[in-house]
């Protein structure tokens, strides 16, 4: 859900080397700063203006970056596994949008992305036009190389409410798009929504509720997703309180996994992930939850509550393809107010896992940390700081960072590529990029 207010710092945690860390200038995907092997590379470099809420993904070398910036959605794309960045550009169809809702600028918002297994790559994003607010989805076939428009993911009615879309693609190439939707822009009653493409994002299904109570009373935002090799589709949602929802099907505030064995056209009761960890306040403007699967199959979910105690980042996972959650681990250390932007991805083994967040716990500024967990051995280090310079708390660095597994990595074990927004010259935030390893 974008928001143009001081978000929170930028933190990275992990049981790894740190083989990248800081950021002050630079040329687009050229070294910052440098500490071991690896440098924090600067990827939204050449775009004016703001740049934040990123989102990644990477298909063996190829690595893939995308953000609110550039005039609408930026992109940019590595050969090479991360060591450098192309120059930055718009994703087709991004730019002057409209205002929708009235604080939003006038290009698209929430981007997500996603590569299917032929190496075709989808970028989506959200967007209005003409009163209706949508995802749209652009697609490259020539692994990032170029970007074309290829289709609008439309609601069945006009002036309706939409926010944070996210996107996967199936082992058959199947695109499955959550996104979040309510039938009046006045009313909101937001619903998480799942729309689904067979013939590579040309055309699209209905949309189907995720979230129970669809239309008025879901309570269901910001849903990300995994498809599983066998075709199941894995879902984590938020329900979210104080939207002038009376009687909400599940408790407000909380987060809920559900799956569907048919392509989305049903979805399993709704199971809640360990809500005795507190609740999420209800003035949370980022994007609270993210999942992830190593694997083995084990299911990682991630979210930061508020009450009681502070605002406190967690891990849970789940063995039993999400019909019940281990206890929460508490994943940040620090006892205070900070927000916490969170974010995981299963490991290359059976049973582990990497944890990122984003946060300003620091009186500095944002910062980014990185973790490493196993479900047998637990937290296999304290928190580690990836990020040297910190951020200003006075610019805005997106709901969301990104973070993706680069494989074994070789000799040297595997690599976990990392991505934040964050201001840490004159108040323009820009996009920085990071390979850590184990």
């Amino acid at each position: 859900m974008p928001t143009y207010m001081r978000m929170g710092t930028v933190i990275v945690v992990c049981a790894l080397v740190v083989t990248a860390c800081g950021a002050s200038g630079g040329g687009a995907g050229r070294p910052i700063a440098r500490s071991g092997a690896d440098s924090i590379l600067e990827v939204s470099r050449g775009c004016q203006g703001q740049n934040a809420e990123v989102e990644e993904a990477v298909d063996h070398a190829y690595v893939y970056q995308t953000w609110i910036g550039c005039g609408g959605i930026g992109f940019a794309r590595s050969t090479n596994g991360g060591l450098s960045f192309g120059h930055p550009l718009t994703v087709p169809g991004s730019a002057g949008s409209g205002y929708y809702p009235s604080h939003l600028p006038k290009f698209g918002w929430d981007p997500a992305i996603a590569v299917a297994p032929d190496g075709t790559l989808y970028v989506s994003y959200m967007i209005e036009r003409n009163g209706y607010a949508h995802p749209v989805v652009a697609v490259s076939v020539n692994h990032g190389a170029s970007l074309s428009k290829v289709s609008a993911i439309m609601p069945p009615n006009r002036n309706n409410w939409g926010d944070r879309d996210f996107i996967t693609v199936a082992p058959t190439g199947a695109l499955y798009v959550t996104w979040d939707y309510g039938q009046s822009i006045r009313t909101r009653y937001p619903n998480t929504v799942l729309q689904r493409s067979t013939n590579g994002g040309k055309t699209w299904s209905h949309l189907v509720a995720v979230s129970p109570g669809f239309p008025a009373h879901g309570g269901g935002v910001a849903a990300p997703l995994v498809v599983e090799p066998g075709g199941r589709i894995d879902v984590l949602f938020w329900t979210l309180g104080g939207d002038g929802i009376k009687h909400p099907k599940l408790p407000d505030n909380h987060i809920y996994f559900t799956s569907s064995a048919d392509g989305g056209r049903t979805w399993s009761k709704a199971v809640a992930v360990q809500p005795a960890a507190g609740s999420i306040g209800r003035t949370v403007t980022w994007i609270d939850t993210a999942l992830g699967i190593d694997p083995g199959g084990t299911l990682y979910a991630t979210w930061d509550t508020q009450h009681p105690g502070g605002d406190i980042g967690w891990l849970s996972y789940s063995t039993d393809n999400g019909r019940t959650w281990s206890p929460a681990r508490r994943v940040t250390l620090d006892h205070d107010n900070a927000e916490h932007i969170m974010a995981v991805v299963g490991g290359p083994r059976p049973g582990t896992a990497y944890v990122s967040w984003l946060s300003n716990d620091a009186p500095q500024g944002f910062a980014q940390y990185l973790r490493a967990f196993s479900v047998r051995a637990g937290w296999l280090s304290a928190p580690v700081r990836v990020s040297r310079k910190y951020g200003s708390l006075n610019t805005w660095p997106g709901d969301t960072i990104g973070i993706s597994l680069l494989g074994n990595g070789g000799p040297h074990g595997p690599r976990v590529i990392l991505s934040w927004g964050s201001a840490v010259n004159r108040h323009i935030s820009q996009i920085w990029a990071a390979r850590v390893t184990p």
